[in-house]
């Protein structure tokens, strides 16, 4: 890529672009420019979230209380706006609530002008991007000067923000050095992030004591005292703020909260959900028009603080109409979703985004504030991993609003596409190759079939198309059984009784996971039979077709509420099913109750060993002990869904407590995610992401030699054994069928 692409053409000019063609060539972009400093810098916030919200007392009861009050809010925002205005005005401070962002717009240069203003600073607002009001403001003469360091890099580098917390989160520091080598005049060294930020500072500081007007924006609103909330790492909000003796806020109308009390709880959580602090080096709390002297730094003779808060409609209150979208505003901006994203890991918020909002959380607001379904299609790269949802401070489910978006744009354009209709009918697909496997075999690794899949459905000639089976779950589950019988109540070690549920995944694509749970739990003396097989409307929901992802959790859901009605426990091998009915039933199936029955009563087979074993009071090494010819050192990949759901970290502590010596990855996805990585225009990024796991892998072979290579999803094995050439890779309860004699 030449330089010139390098440094002054962003994938967001591509992608903004909102054609299928337009995202790829973005994904391609963003993966030679920008991986390895956004992976980095996401990465470490992430890490050092889990370590900031760790120390929280209460963490989960502290979202659930952050939750309430955002659905509180967006319940009653008409009343807040009316009483935030009151009493803002009732303090001497105008409000101006902006239907549209040209109303926004006009009005911040309206009083711009009233005030003659040349130079205005402003600090860093997702809001004010939004508007696109600095373009405004410049075409009517008037200098803007971003003081947010970040925004300072991207507006000399005249890029878009990639990050709502670190707007430049892509750009290493070496390109840092060669950008302000290029644009200013200067013999410094610029060699460090020290020489780098002293050196806009000096800028920046002319800059505040020059300015007319200052411009911020707000990351809470209470309507109850007209307080603001403004969080921040640099200062310059201050300065902004304070210096000037014009202050113009801008805030979308979502921020607004009931009371001043309730800022602690964001405050809070802000701090660790967005850098992983336990608190931001600044945090201001104004009542603003301020109570200070004006200091007139700038020369002029102004008299007395003027303030002014324009707040921002621009589609927000449609989307707090819809029924779906509604849960998108109560989105607080930390950026935990983006962080722990592997796929924003690898690419960023230029590609995985619109013009300003971007991420999993980014489809929603792009697709209301544009007014454009079209520009939220970077949705597609939500893989619906859910590692976002547990992550989030207001338990956003964001994999569904991307389903949604996808859902919507499918229909808008005339129903799904081959590939939709392709990857959305896998259960017919797995069925029909199972009928003749050896042919179906054969055929998938035909360079005209693969050239064939690639050209219709999009399917990558280069992905590795899993081998079918000779036999089905099913098939080999009965023909075990004419050997073996069912363990009665009578005569089981534990009064319990299983069903291992025969979802398509397992049953078609990798039964030896199901087998390996029936005769671990006959092993153990613990009742288990085998369902029919259905198909539950995980791949439906993957491909956006949400209606047949419905019917099929419902049927689903009728049907295992019957055993668990009997007192059977449902035992689920693959953890995207356990994950859907632990979850995603919740809004797919429309009965609260019987959702709530299905997750109470469903299980990853590891996780129920342990919850029996833990239950009985009985000692896991008594249960399944290790031999001296066993090999004691294994990798463990938890698929992103079962860390979701909380059944990764219970995995792990069952190997240990076995006396295994366990290395578990630190990926928040392995980049397959089902379909995802089969496809064509994401087959580069899912092995972009891949390459990350494959990586701790073998590092952890380098220091502890061979280990034994778990990973509990169908897809993960997959990508695992792509990425280490045919590595063989196996499901936890394979490993402990292997040990229990």
């Amino acid at each position: 890529m030449s330089k010139e692409i390098t440094t002054n053409i962003h994938p967001k000019e591509v992608a903004s672009k909102a054609s299928k063609e337009n995202l790829k060539i973005a994904i391609e972009m963003s993966l030679e420019v920008e991986s390895e400093a956004v992976r980095l810098n996401t990465q470490t916030f992430n890490k050092n979230r889990y370590t900031a919200i760790a120390k929280i007392k209460d963490y989960d009861k502290l979202k659930d209380k952050a939750r309430r009050i955002k659905e509180k809010s967006i319940e009653n925002l008409p009343l807040l706006i009316e009483q935030l205005t009151k009493v803002i005005e009732e303090r001497g401070g105008n409000v101006f609530l902006a239907r549209t962002k040209e109303e926004a717009t006009d009005y911040i240069k309206n009083i711009c002008e009233k005030h003659n203003a040349k130079l205005v600073v402003k600090a860093k607002s997702i809001t004010s991007e939004e508007i696109g009001l600095n373009k405004v403001l410049e075409k009517a003469g008037i200098e803007v000067a971003e003081t947010d360091l970040a925004e300072f890099i991207l507006q000399v580098s005249k890029e878009q923000p990639s990050h709502n917390v670190a707007p430049a989160i892509h750009r290493s520091r070496e390109r840092i050095t060669e950008l302000f080598k290029e644009h200013f005049n200067t013999q410094e060294n610029l060699d460090t992030g020290e020489d780098l930020t002293k050196f806009a500072r000096d800028i920046l500081r002319e800059k505040f004591l020059k300015a007319d007007i200052g411009i911020s924006g707000a990351n809470i609103l209470a309507a109850d005292s007209g307080t603001i909330l403004l969080v921040e790492s640099e200062g310059n909000i201050r300065l902004t703020t304070q210096l000037p003796a014009v202050h113009i806020a801008i805030s979308g109308i979502e921020k607004i909260i009931p009371t001043k009390k309730e800022l602690g709880i964001f405050i809070e959580l802000l701090a660790a959900s967005g850098t992983g602090q336990s608190l931001t080096t600044y945090t201001n709390i104004l009542q603003p028009p301020l109570e200070l002297p004006v200091l007139n730094l700038n020369g002029r003779d102004d008299k007395e603080r003027e303030f002014h808060l324009v707040l921002v409609d621009n589609g927000r209150l449609e989307m707090r109409n819809d029924p779906v979208f509604r849960e998108a505003m109560y989105c607080i901006r930390c950026s935990a979703c983006m962080n722990v994203c592997a796929n924003f890991q690898a690419v960023g918020g230029h590609s995985f985004g619109g013009e300003y909002y971007t991420g999993g959380i980014g489809g929603s607001w792009t697709m209301f504030t544009s007014g454009d379904i079209k520009e939220a299609r970077f949705a597609e790269l939500c893989t619906g991993c859910n590692r976002c949802v547990p992550n989030c401070p207001v338990k956003i489910d964001i994999p569904y609003l991307n389903a949604n978006i996808k859902e919507r744009l499918m229909k808008q354009e005339g129903g799904p596409s081959l590939q939709k209709k392709f990857f959305g009918n896998f259960a017919k697909i797995g069925k029909a190759s199972s009928t003749f496997p050896v042919v179906s075999n054969l055929l998938s690794n035909l360079n005209i079939t693969r050239t064939l899949l690639e050209k219709t459905v999009g399917l990558d000639k280069r992905r590795h198309v899993l081998k079918i089976p000779n036999k089905t779950l099913v098939a080999l589950y009965h023909k075990y059984r004419k050997q073996f019988e069912v363990i009665t109540k009578e005569n089981a070690k534990f009064e319990t009784e299983t069903v291992l549920f025969a979802d398509g995944f397992t049953n078609y694509n990798y039964p030896s996971s199901g087998m390996a749970t029936i005769r671990v739990f006959d092993k153990l003396g613990i009742p288990i039979e085998l369902t029919k097989t259905m198909d539950e409307g995980r791949a439906f929901q993957s491909q956006g077709m949400l209606d047949k992802a419905k019917i099929k959790a419902k049927e689903v859901a009728k049907y295992l509420e019957t055993f668990v009605d009997k007192g059977k426990k449902i035992i689920i091998a693959e953890p995207s099913v356990l994950a859907m009915i632990r979850k995603d039933f919740e809004k797919l199936i429309d009965n609260y109750e019987q959702f709530e029955k299905l997750k109470n009563n469903s299980f990853d087979p590891i996780e129920y060993l342990k919850y029996l074993f833990e239950k009985e009071n009985v000692p896991v090494r008594e249960i399944i002990p290790l031999s001296s010819r066993d090999k004691r050192k294994i990798f463990l990949h938890n698929q992103c869904q079962s860390k979701s759901i909380g059944v990764g970290h219970k995995i792990q502590e069952f190997f240990e407590e076995i006396g295994f010596d366990v290395t578990s990855s630190t990926v928040e996805c392995c980049g397959m995610a089902g379909s995802f990585g089969y496809k064509k225009d994401y087959y580069e990024l899912s092995m972009n992401v891949g390459n990350d796991l494959i990586k701790q892998i073998e590092k952890a072979e380098s220091e502890k030699g061979s280990l034994i290579i778990l990973a509990n999803g169908i897809s993960c094995r997959s990508q695992i054994n792509d990425g280490l050439n045919n590595r063989k890779v196996i499901h936890p309860i394979e490993l402990i069928d292997s040990i229990i004699k």
